[in-house]
């Protein structure tokens, strides 16, 4: 019998709630399939394909219903309510699936829609998880650089970047410099493949191409620079560690925008500090 996964099992006995499955006819290990699920015309000694999980009362029960996600797969579902010790889950299934809170790599609320993947939990029943989706995703996408993609935030890195799906199956990555704090975990985004690395992951921007960009990241060193009165207590000779955290930007595309505004003359440079003109 295995838990989380299709298998087709022999129909042993039929009875007035359904029919009892097992793996052979002369098993003693057997699972019920409710009658409202049974096909027409099902015999003994039929074979039937069963998905096999656990009923409310945490016994081992078959269902021919279609769960969106089975063991060593992944899937977007639905968070239909949040309790006390974690969400509910819509899997296609009469019973909703449990994700508890030490599985979940941000909080959820309702009607969030979350890239998770399946567990047997240590009382043998199938819960849902946001950790480990990293190793489970594909990595042979059909995207080359330049292209944009459509892709699913699923977990945030402060050393790393931001991890998504793009497609909700193709690993894919957004460096750390870039500023994601906008984002939630479950947010669909529009992104650029920046670079097909040799494994086949994919590191993704948010950002345009350095010439669109130019311009917007212009403003916003403006923007930084009037909070700090007019004068910025860096220059681009900053780490890039300080420009991430000030600027929220990398320090290639922070050089870009000083040079910009220096040409415009907007900005005065010196030794240690930025100064709006």
């Amino acid at each position: 019998m295995k838990l989380g996964e299709k298998q087709r099992l022999l129909v042993i006995k039929r009875v007035e709630f359904g029919i009892y499955l097992a793996e052979h006819e002369d098993d003693e290990t057997r699972v019920l399939l409710p009658a409202k699920q049974v096909p027409e015309n099902t015999r003994v000694g039929d074979e039937l394909e069963v998905f096999l999980y656990k009923d409310s009362k945490d016994r081992l029960i078959a269902t021919t219903n279609e769960p969106y996600l089975m063991l060593g797969q992944t899937a977007v579902l639905k968070v239909l309510e949040v309790g006390k010790i974690g969400a509910f889950l819509d899997w296609g299934l009469e019973k909703d699936l449990f994700l508890p809170f030490k599985e979940m790599t941000a909080k959820v609320q309702p009607e969030d829609e979350i890239l998770v993947t399946l567990y047997i939990d240590k009382s043998r029943r199938l819960c849902a998880t946001m950790k480990g989706i990293y190793d489970l995703l594909e990595k042979d996408s059909p995207y080359e650089k330049g292209m944009n993609v459509s892709g699913r935030v699923y977990e945030f890195s402060d050393n790393f970047g931001t991890f998504v799906a793009v497609d909700d199956k193709y690993s894919a990555m957004i460096p750390a410099f870039e500023d994601c704090s906008h984002l939630r975990i479950g947010d669909v985004i529009e992104a650029r493949i920046t670079n097909v690395k040799p494994d086949g992951k994919l590191d993704l921007t948010l950002r345009e191409k350095a010439y669109l960009q130019m311009d917007a990241d212009a403003q916003k060193v403006l923007e930084v620079i009037d909070e700090y009165a007019g004068v910025l207590p860096f220059n681009d000779k900053a780490s890039p560690e300080v420009i991430k955290r000030e600027i929220q930007m990398s320090k290639n595309a922070f050089k870009r925008a000083v040079g910009h505004l220096y040409k415009e003359r907007k900005i005065e440079i010196t030794e240690k500090s930025i100064r709006k003109l």
